[in-house]
Order: structure tokens, then C-alpha cells, then sequence
């Protein structure tokens, strides 16, 4: 009864979570969707996948449809015994976004819980970390999987707290749990992220047990800790072997070729260039966003309002009144250096008091660790604006050249700020009177000489971006001018704002200390403030305006088709699709066509090299050879055009010549200027001598020869299964218009097994022998069999340790 009555106030709280999820999202309840820009590329990417598995049942694993054709695993692939994804179904019980909320306020919850916080306390906390403007945009423009991530980095945090606190049952279950549900989310850049902060709390631990010597106890944590992570990562087995897979055939790895498209020789040979990982590097002096989040214009494409310089200005000049208030709602306001910014970093200022406040009250040593970790990720998101630290990490840290927008690592710090904040609350209370006016005097004056100091140097700052001459020469010198009085007027609104905020915090503390308001009063106040202040910004960013909301329907089948798509889908045979507008990144082909393009942050590799090398430069013989039946191009009004392809090689072809290249480099080159439809090239780097005679020579080891009237057909498609009637009275040799993939496709003819080439740098080629025969290609990855068992049995082990974990914990607690 005793304990039954203790959870009362989190069952309260989790009611309240929910609560909140459905108020701030509230176009749910009318059955509306959120309207996510990267949830549509997906959408486009995925249709075809989508749309097999629901009229088959089963799952392809690869689509034709993105890119030529590539794996599924990024691109939401259900795996067989993911028994981990069904915990994570069921905490994901709320409709999106709203369910990606409720979990930011569930993680964060859960990790103040283990910093000793109480529930009341604990309640606001977890609203403000979720409702931190970074977090919100981040659901806003559709970035769910980081989200997610970012979500279970909370509980993690906890659980690896709890066993260093030699509280190994309950640490260990929570840590293997959030762990496994962390890399369930697939963002693995998060989750790189979030070790990092890891280290940092591991350091300061095992440097302390090494001083008492307490050897034996690290053993013991150490020992939780492998048993907990060859669990979590055991439950994922699939998803992170067929990651790992499919990453050295994406752009993520590292280049073969090297020389660039211009011809000049490549002075790097890492997957992504230096500029490329710190395009969006966070500006030092922008930093100061995360207290006052119009300092630098908030985003490029803030509402500014009918008040606003630039909209006065444009009235003047005799424009009509609405056009111009459309226009202002979505003005270039943001004069930072990165390319785009959706929304400031803003963690709200009344926070940031209650976090220095927690350096006045808080005793404990898990302060400084959460200082390091912020202070780490905000130095870190600078990116190319402090080379020093970030050439070191991209240097010597494996794997952070893998990922790139160094700004978002400041999901750290929007962790380890908040954290400490309501530690800090928490704490203010537990001290006596003259404790809390130290606290008290001390947090207010050096947050509000912070602001003060921001106030006063204003002049300082020219309020231009280095895209206003783009501005200038679209609207004209005027729209700068106003354009940067409305910045400035921006700058100074938001730092006035967080003033105002501070100065209520700071009144409604002072009160309480006097003893004129009750301590309950007190702390309900200031979470208000807390959450009313990141709430009041988020909506100028995620609202519920139908641009953000709209039908099921619409949000579900975001793209229509134009006349040049209906003429092409009234074409029934199988071909590619090449929309020059936007090259390899569009999503919207891919919605109906099987494209050449699409939108992912890997991308096939040789794919987005074949259209660096080639294709941008129009080598028609390479699309010819991509089976590029149909080219899609907007004419001068806009209007998309569907011009058909007559010389597309087809599906497959016989060819005349084999040439083996002595590398990578050889083989794009010779792409220049290949007649594709006769000859197929190899290279060295994924062919074994013994198949072909010595380099510089042009026949095979295995004769073949094309008759005039050999013929190879595709008579049955599938995405994972693709049938074929060949016809040579020769040992011919053939390539097909599919992309080469070493792991999983197998080729087989008249039912006997036969080896797949990688020609023309990205396809398939296949020697066939005289006669009539049957050939089919299926993708039958081992790598997800393989997984699929190992998460089986470590699910098993998952949850006999759970079972045998709560015994013991009750037993102890009897």
C-alpha cells in the first residue's frame, strides 16, 4: 500500500506529460498531421517500399526507386525479432509529434528522478528541457530520428549514474534499457554525442575509484556496464550490422577516386571534405541565443510583424498591404554565418539563472560534470570558428569525421543545462536563509549583468549577412536598410525580454526567502515562467497554423502528380527517371518513379559520384546506360516537361567488349567517353585478375561473343527479385541497367548460382552462357538473417535479466 501510494505523484505527472504533448500539439486531436519538410523527402524515398510491404506482406530490404536502387536500412526497414522497437512502439503510444514530446518530457523525468529531485520540480524540469526551441524545430521540420535519439540521452545519462553510485541492479537495467532504446532511434550521430558526455562522467568516476582503490568495485561497474551494452547493442544487432554494411557503400565512406570532377587531383581522401563537416558551425558571439534568442535574427525565416521597418517601408513604396505582410512573416531576418537556421538555440533564460544559481547550492560534484559536457559541446558546435579543438577531434577522435553540422552537438549542452537547472532549484530550497540570499543575489547579478552587458554593446554589431547583397540585388539597397534596423530592433526586444524574465524569476524567489510567498507557490511560479518563456518562442517557430497542420491525407501523400508524371506512368514497362531539377536531391520522383535521384544524408556513394563525374556534365551515354527512359525539365514558365529517352539501353543488353582498368580513377575516366551500349569496363579495385586476362587486354578468360540477334528481357519485377529471359547462341556476356551492391544480391541461372561483376563503375554484369535461359537476381541479406537471430537471443537475455533483476530488487527492499 505504502509503495502503491509513492507512485501516485508520477502517475500524476506522466498524466500531466501527456497532457501537455496533446495541448501543444493540438491539431492531433482533430486528426491533422504535422506538415514535416524531411518527413516528405522520406515519404518520396520510401513509397515504393512502403507500398510493396502493404500489398505483400513482406519486406524488400532494397527499392529501385532512390538513387538507381539501394538498401532499405535508413530508410525505415522493419527487422525480423526487433522486440526492442516494440518497447519503443508502446512509449510512442501519442499520435506525431506529440509522441516525440511526450518522450523528451519521459527521458528527462527519469534523469532528474536519479538526481534526487522531486516530482513537482522534476515536472517543470522535464517541460522545459522538452520544450527547449532546438528540440522543437527539430520535430517542426522533420528530423524524428534525431529526436529520438535525443530523446532516451536522458535515461542513458541516468542509468550510467546510478551504477557509478554502485546502485548496480536498477543502474544496470536502466542503462541497458535506455541504451538499447538510444540506438533503436538509428541517429547514430546523437548517440556519438552522447558518449562523449559519457566519457566525461566515466573519467571523473574510474579517477576517483583509482584514488580510494577501489579496484573491485570498478570491476563490478565495468562488469554491469558489459553485460548492459552487449545487451543493448545485441537487441539492435540488425539494424547496426546492416548499417555498418551498407556505410562503406555510402558517401560516408571514404572516396576511391582521386581526382575531382574538374580534373585537379584530391588533396583528401576522407569520405566528407573539412567545409562539409563544419558548414554549419555555430558563430561564438551567436552563442549568446541561448539566453536571448533574437540576438541574431532568430532564422531566415522569421515573422517580423506589420510594425516592422521593412513592412512600413515596402507600404510606402505602394505595394499591397497582404502581399507585404506575407512577405514579412517569412523575412531573411537571421545574419549569423550559417548557411540556414530554422530557429535559434534558445534554452530559455530563466534556465540559464537557475543553472548558475545551482554553482551556489548545489554541493555535490555532479555539477562540474555537467559543466564540462556543456562547455565542451558549445565549444565543439563553433566548428571551423575554433579549428583548434575541432581539427584535433576530426583528426584524432574516431569516427567524428563522420558526421558533419557540428552545430547540433549542442544537444549536449540543451541536456546538461537544464539538468543542473532544476538541481539548482531543487537545491535552493534544502538551504538555509542566508544561503539562499547568496544564491540568490549572486545567479541574479551575473545573469542580469549578462544581459545588461548584451544590452550595451549592441553598437558593436553591424547586423549584416553575407547574403543581404543577394537581398540588395532582388529588392534593392532600401530592404537592407530596414531589413538591419528590424534586426536590431529584434536584438533588443529579446534581450529586454529575457531582462523581464530574470527580474520575475528573481522577485517571485525573493518573495519566497522573505517569507511572503509559500514555498509550493513559489516553485509553481517559477516553472511557469520557466515554461512560458521557451513556449512564447517555440510558437514563432512550430505552431499550429495549417502551414505546419494539415489533413491526414495531404501530410500522407504530400506529392501530386504533374502532366509530365501521368505521361509517364502511363508507360507500364521498367525504367528510370532523371528530374533535373534538384539533380540527386529529390524526393519527389522518387514518389513515382524509379529515379536516378533522391534525398538522404548517405547516399550511394558511386551513385553521387557517377552524377558529380557525369551525369552534371550531361554524358548521355551514362544515362543511357542507367535505363533513363524518361528526363523530367521545367520549360521557361515553369512547367514540367516529360521528354522521352529513345537511345536508353533497356534493362539489360548483351555488349561486345570487356575492358579491364588498372583502378577506380581508370574506370570513371573511361565513363567520358564509353559506348555503353557495346563495351563494359572494369576495374582492379573490385575485380579479381583470375576472371579477366592481364590489364590493357579486352577479353575474358571466359569467352563470349554477341549474335546479332541475342536478346535479353525483364519479365518479372519486384524490388527484391528480378526476373529475366536471355537468348544467345554464344557465351555472351551481359549488363544490367541495376545498381551493383555486393552484400545480398545473388544471381542465379537456370537455378545454379553464378557470380555478379561490377561494371561501368556502378552496375551489374553477369556472364551467361549459350542457349535460353532463365535468370533472376534476389537480395537475400545475410547480414539481416545473421541479425535477426542475435536479436532474438539477446532480446531473451534482455528480459530473463529484467525478470531476475526485479526479484532481487524486491527481495532487497522486504
Amino acid at each position: 500500500m505504502k509503495n502503491s501510494k509513492a507512485l501516485y505523484p508520477h502517475l500524476i505527472v506522466l498524466v500531466g506529460f501527456i497532457l501537455v504533448s496533446l495541448i501543444y500539439f493540438y491539431p492531433v486531436l482533430q486528426g491533422n498531421k504535422i506538415f514535416q519538410s524531411d518527413i516528405v523527402q522520406y515519404t518520396g524515398m520510401a513509397k515504393e517500399q512502403n507500398d510493396f510491404r502493404k500489398e505483400t506482406g513482406e519486406e524488400p530490404f532494397w527499392t529501385n526507386s532512390a538513387f538507381g536502387g539501394m538498401p532499405t536500412y535508413q530508410l525505415g526497414a522493419k527487422y525480423p525479432n526487433d522486440v526492442i522497437g516494440m518497447v519503443d512502439d508502446a512509449l510512442r503510444f501519442l499520435p506525431r509529434p506529440a509522441d516525440y514530446l511526450f518522450l523528451y518530457f519521459l527521458g528527462f523525468y527519469v534523469l532528474l528522478m536519479v538526481l534526487k529531485v522531486d516530482p513537482l520540480k522534476a515536472f517543470f524540469g522535464a517541460l522545459a528541457f522538452g520544450l527547449s526551441t532546438y528540440l522543437i524545430i527539430i520535430l517542426g521540420v522533420g528530423h524524428n530520428a534525431k529526436a529520438h535519439a535525443i530523446a532516451y540521452m536522458p535515461m542513458v545519462v541516468g542509468g550510467v549514474l546510478l551504477v557509478f553510485q554502485r546502485k548496480y541492479i536498477l543502474g544496470g537495467l536502466l542503462t541497458m534499457v535506455a541504451a538499447a532504446l538510444e540506438i533503436n532511434a538509428n541517429h547514430f550521430q546523437m548517440t556519438y554525442y552522447l558518449l562523449l558526455l559519457l566519457a566525461i562522467i566515466a573519467v571523473y568516476y574510474v579517477v576517483i575509484a583509482v584514488k580510494n582503490k577501489e579496484f573491485k568495485e570498478l570491476g563490478k561497474i565495468f562488469g554491469v556496464f558489459g553485460i548492459a551494452g552487449i545487451l543493448a547493442i545485441g537487441t539492435n544487432a540488425t539494424n547496426l550490422m546492416a548499417t555498418s554494411e551498407y556505410a562503406k557503400f555510402s558517401t560516408r565512406n571514404n572516396s576511391e577516386l582521386t581526382f575531382n570532377p574538374d580534373g585537379s587531383p584530391k588533396t583528401d581522401s576522407n569520405a566528407m571534405s573539412y567545409e562539409y563537416i563544419t558548414e554549419y558551425s555555430y558563430g561564438v558571439a551567436e552563442s549568446l541565443n541561448l539566453i536571448a534568442p533574437g540576438l541574431f535574427g532568430g532564422s531566415n525565416n522569421e515573422n517580423l510583424g506589420i510594425e516592422s521597418e521593412t513592412y512600413q517601408n515596402f507600404v510606402a513604396q505602394g505595394y499591397p498591404a497582404d502581399q507585404v505582410q506575407g512577405f514579412v512573416e517569412h523575412a531573411p531576418a537571421y545574419w549569423g554565418n550559417q548557411p540556414i537556421v530554422a530557429a535559434p538555440a534558445y534554452i530559455g533564460v530563466v534556465v540559464f539563472f537557475l543553472f548558475v544559481m545551482a554553482f551556489f547550492v548545489e554541493k555535490r560534484n555532479i555539477k562540474y560534470l555537467f559543466l564540462a559536457g556543456a562547455v565542451l559541446s558549445l565549444l565543439l558546435s563553433w566548428g571551423k570558428n575554433f579549428s583548434v579543438l575541432t581539427d584535433f577531434f576530426i583528426n584524432y577522435v574516431p569516427l567524428y569525421d563522420k558526421f558533419r553540422a557540428v552545430s547540433s552537438i549542442q544537444v549536449i549542452l540543451e541536456l546538461c543545462v537544464p539538468a543542473l537547472a532544476i538541481v539548482g532549484l531543487y537545491q535552493f530550497f534544502k538551504q538555509d536563509e542566508k544561503a539562499k540570499w547568496n544564491a540568490l543575489w549572486k545567479s541574479g547579478a551575473i545573469t542580469f549583468g549578462l544581459l545588461i552587458v548584451l544590452f550595451l554593446i549592441k553598437g558593436m554589431f553591424t547586423f549584416s549577412s553575407a547574403n543581404d547583397a543577394m537581398y540588395a540585388q532582388a529588392y534593392g539597397d532600401d530592404f537592407i536598410r530596414t531589413l538591419k534596423i528590424d534586426r536590431a530592433a529584434l536584438y533588443t526586444s529579446d534581450v529586454l525580454r529575457s531582462m523581464l524574465f530574470v527580474a520575475l524569476t528573481f522577485a517571485v524567489l525573493f518573495l519566497f526567502v522573505k517569507n511572503l510567498m509559500k514555498e509550493t507557490t513559489a516553485i509553481i511560479i517559477v516553472g511557469i515562467l520557466m515554461v512560458f518563456d521557451l513556449f512564447m518562442v517555440d510558437k514563432r517557430y512550430v505552431n499550429n497554423n495549417p502551414d505546419q497542420f494539415r489533413s491526414a491525407r495531404e501530410v500522407d501523400m504530400p506529392f501530386q502528380p504533374t502532366e509530365a508524371d501521368q505521361r509517364i506512368l502511363a508507360d507500364t514497362t521498367h525504367f528510370r527517371v532523371f528530374e533535373v531539377e534538384g539533380g540527386m536531391s529529390n524526393a519527389r520522383t522518387s514518389y513515382f518513379h524509379k529515379s536516378i535521384g533522391g534525398y538522404h544524408a548517405a547516399k550511394p556513394r558511386r551513385m553521387q559520384q557517377l552524377f558529380d563525374y557525369q551525369i552534371a556534365k550531361n554524358n548521355v551515354r551514362v544515362l543511357n546506360m542507367l535505363n533513363v527512359k524518361y528526363v523530367i525539365q521545367s520549360d521557361e514558365n515553369g512547367q514540367k516537361l516529360a521528354l522521352a529517352n529513345p537511345a536508353a539501353n533497356g534493362n539489360a543488353w548483351f555488349i561486345e567488349e570487356i575492358k579491364l582498368l588498372k583502378s577506380a580513377n581508370d574506370e570513371m575516366k573511361a565513363l567520358d567517353t564509353l559506348d555503353t551500349k557495346r563495351v563494359a569496363v572494369f576495374s582492379n579495385v573490385t575485380h579479381d585478375k583470375k576472371y579477366l586476362k592481364s590489364p590493357g587486354r579486352a577479353i575474358s578468360e571466359l569467352e563470349y561473343e554477341k549474335d546479332s540477334i541475342s536478346s535479353i528481357n525483364l519479365v518479372s519485377y519486384k524490388p527484391n527479385h528480378l526476373k529475366y529471359i536471355s537468348n544467345n547462341s554464344k557465351n555472351g556476356f551481359a549488363v544490367f541497367s541495376e545498381m551493383y551492391y555486393k552484400d545480398g544480391w545473388k544471381a542465379t541461372i537456370d537455378g545454379k548460382e553464378a557470380r555478379i561483376h561490377n561494371v561501368n563503375y556502378v552496375l551489374r554484369g553477369l556472364q551467361i552462357p549459350a542457349g535460353k535461359h532463365t535468370i533472376e537476381f534476389k537480395f537475400e541479406p545475410e547480414v539481416v538473417e545473421t541479425g535477426s537471430t542475435i536479436a532474438l537471443m539477446s532480446s531473451i537475455g534482455m528480459l530473463l535479466l529484467i525478470g531476475v533483476g526485479v526479484y532481487f530488487e524486491n527481495k532487497k527492499k522486504a
